[in-house]
C-alpha cells in the first residue's frame, strides 16, 4: 500500500510553500520567485542608489567638465600648443640659440640655410630665433590683458548685477560709452602718444576698452544666479551679502565669464599684432610677430618666408585659444550636455 503523500503546510496566502527556498507566499495570495527578491535584496545594500548607505560622491558644474575636456581632441590639441608657446615663452633658448636683434646685412633675404631654417629677413636678422622669440612678448599680452579685463568686468559687473539700482544703472552706460569706441581707432589715438617700448601701454589700452564686455556678461550671469532657490534660502537665513557673493553666486556665476576671456584671449594677441604692424603698438628692439609682419611686408615678393613664418604662427596661436574657449564652452554649457 502507497504511502499517503505528506500533507504541504498551510500558508496564509493561500499558496504552495517553498520548494528548495524558490518560491515564496505573498501577502495577496499569490507568489513570488526569491531569486528575483534575493537579486533586489543585493542590490539594496549600502552605497546603492536606494540612499540605504553611503553613496557615491555627486559630481559638480567643474567635475563633469574636466570630464569632458579630457575627452575632448579639441581641447587636448589646443592644450598641447598653448602649453608649447608657453615653454618656448620661458624658455625661449631651449630651441633657439641665436641672439634675436643679432642682424647681418650680408645675409638679408636669403633663404633657409644651416643653422637658420626660416631664413633671414629685410635686415639680416634670423626669422626662426625672431619667431620663437615673438611668443614670448603675444603669450604675455594675451594672458595679462585678459586676466586685467576678467578682474576688472567680473568685479565692476558682478556688484552691479547683485545690488542693482543706480549703480547698475550708471554702469550700464558706461559700457554703451565704451561700446561705442571702435578698438583699432582708439588704439590709434591713445598709443600714438606713447613713447615706452613695454608691452604695459597695450596691456593698459586692452583692460581699458574690453573690460566692459566683460562686464555685461558677469552682471547678467549674477542677475539669474541670485533668483537661484539656494541664493533665496541662504537670504532667509541670514546670510550676509560678502557670504552670499562669495559662497553662493561667484561659484555659479563665473563659468561665462571664464569662457568669454578665454575666447578673448586670442582676439587681444592678434589685436596686439593689429596695433605693432599699424606702428602704434610695440616698438623695436621689442620682438613682436607684428612688428615682424610689418617689416617683412615690404618684402612679400622677394622675400615671403620673412612673413609666411611669423604670420603663420600668430594665426596658429589665435587658433588655439579660440579652439581652447570653444571646448571649454562646450563643456560648462549644461544645455550643450
Amino acid at each position: 500500500m502507497p504511502e499517503p503523500m505528506p500533507r504541504e503546510p498551510h500558508l496564509s496566502g493561500g499558496g504552495r510553500a517553498p520548494e528548495d527556498g524558490a518560491i515564496a507566499a505573498t501577502g495577496m495570495g499569490g507568489t513570488m520567485d526569491l531569486a528575483t527578491a534575493e537579486g533586489e535584496t543585493l542590490e539594496k545594500t549600502p552605497g546603492g542608489p536606494d540612499g540605504t548607505g553611503p553613496s557615491e560622491k555627486p559630481r559638480s558644474l567643474w567635475s563633469d567638465a574636466w570630464r569632458d575636456l579630457r575627452r575632448n581632441p579639441v581641447f587636448i590639441i589646443s592644450a598641447l600648443i598653448i602649453l608649447f608657446l608657453v615653454f618656448i615663452s620661458l624658455w625661449p633658448g631651449v630651441i633657439a640659440t641665436q641672439n634675436p636683434l643679432k642682424c647681418d646685412l650680408a645675409k638679408a633675404q636669403e633663404g633657409s640655410q644651416p643653422g637658420h631654417p626660416f631664413g633671414f629677413n629685410g635686415q639680416g636678422c634670423d626669422v626662426y630665433t625672431r619667431t620663437v622669440y615673438g611668443a614670448r612678448v603675444s603669450v604675455t599680452v594675451g594672458v595679462c590683458a585678459s586676466l586685467g579685463v576678467a578682474i576688472l568686468g567680473s568685479v565692476l559687473g558682478g556688484l552691479a548685477g547683485f545690488f542693482g539700482g543706480a549703480g547698475d544703472a550708471v554702469l550700464s552706460r558706461i559700457t554703451d560709452i565704451f561700446f561705442a569706441i571702435p578698438v583699432v581707432l582708439g588704439g590709434l589715438v591713445l598709443l600714438s602718444v606713447v613713447t615706452s617700448s613695454t608691452v604695459w601701454p597695450v596691456i593698459g589700452f586692452m583692460v581699458l576698452l574690453g573690460w566692459p564686455q566683460i562686464s555685461r556678461i558677469a552682471r547678467g550671469s549674477v542677475i539669474t544666479t541670485k533668483q537661484n532657490d539656494y541664493v533665496q534660502a541662504a537670504r532667509a537665513l541670514g546670510a550676509s551679502n560678502s557670504r552670499m557673493m562669495l559662497r553662493h553666486i561667484t561659484p555659479n556665476a563665473i563659468a561665462p565669464v571664464i569662457v568669454v576671456a578665454t575666447i578673448a584671449l586670442g582676439t587681444y594677441i592678434s589685436l596686439e599684432a593689429t596695433l605693432s604692424y599699424l606702428g602704434v603698438g610695440l616698438k623695436p628692439p621689442t620682438v613682436s610677430w607684428g612688428i615682424d609682419i610689418s617689416s617683412a611686408s615690404q618684402y612679400i615678393r622677394t622675400a615671403p618666408h620673412a612673413l609666411l613664418w611669423p604670420a603663420g604662427a600668430l594665426a596658429v596661436t589665435v587658433l588655439a585659444f579660440i579652439m581652447l574657449g570653444d571646448a571649454v564652452r562646450d563643456a560648462l554649457d549644461p544645455k550643450l550636455r
